[in-house]
């Protein structure tokens, strides 16, 4: 069942607004006494019921709280370099489906593409708005946050990112020999993970010495050679896989 994403908390009425209502009563078609499943921004999901239907705005109500079936082990956030074309597009659709609570674009040293401020909003809110439909699409109870364009000054300085005394950080580097993803992520017992995916050309040495510094640690994806988009992905299903975030 396709999911409804309401921007407050849940209480018994709600009044869905704006392109929500729109697409709910005309691409949906939703009739009175019709039942969807609707997330709020606290996290929480309900069924609830069509009350009313006007030309911009949907009534519904409460009528019993779901519950997610398997909540995740650890939170899992990444962050991703930005990518050319719309590579960068394309891992936040797949963040989405494998579950990730948030992802934080940022600028390193080998991204090509660069973006001033207007056009760095303007991502992030194409980025958002992608992430939305997402996971509207793949029925997920909550929404994935994509962050405004940062740096790699601006995550070590992110108490979200390295400030949790409960959060491992481990980043992709090529020029890590010894230490595998999988051999770290078997002793994570904390409650949140980090994930640090760079842009083509993965991260110079400078970068990699920096957040190892931080207290990120290091990691291989074995030895293929991967494409910047495709190494995202597979890192992330990695570690959701050994999180036992993914049922398999």
């Amino acid at each position: 069942m396709r999911r409804l994403f309401y921007p407050g908390e849940l209480t018994p009425e709600i009044r869905i607004t704006g392109g929500d209502a729109h697409h709910l009563a005309r691409v949906m078609r939703a009739q009175l006494g019709a039942v969807h499943v609707v997330a709020g921004a606290d996290g929480r999901a309900a069924r609830m019921t069509v009350t009313a239907v006007a030309r911009d705005a949907v009534t519904l109500r409460l009528d019993s709280y779901v519950e997610d079936d398997a909540p995740a082990r650890a939170e899992v956030i990444l962050v991703q370099a930005l990518l050319k074309g719309e590579k960068t597009d394309f891992v936040v659709q797949k963040a989405v489906e494998l579950g990730a609570a948030a992802l934080h674009p940022i600028v390193t040293e080998h991204v090509v593409v660069r973006y001033d401020a207007k056009k760095a909003a303007a991502k992030t809110a194409r980025w958002q708005k992608i992430a939305d439909e997402a996971a509207k699409q793949c029925g997920r109870l909550s929404l994935m946050h994509v962050a405004p364009v940062g740096s790699i000054d601006s995550i070590l300085a992110d108490a979200e990112i390295f400030g949790g005394v409960d959060t491992t950080v481990i980043f992709c580097y090529e020029g890590e020999r010894m230490q595998s993803m999988r051999a770290v992520l078997r002793t994570v017992t904390s409650a949140r993970v980090v994930l640090i995916v760079g842009a083509e050309g993965g991260f110079s040495p400078a970068e990699a010495a920096r957040l190892t510094a931080a207290g990120a640690q290091p990691v291989s994806l074995g030895h293929l050679i991967l494409r910047a988009e495709t190494a995202a992905i597979a890192a992330l299903t990695v570690v959701q896989y050994e999180l036992g975030n993914l049922d398999v």
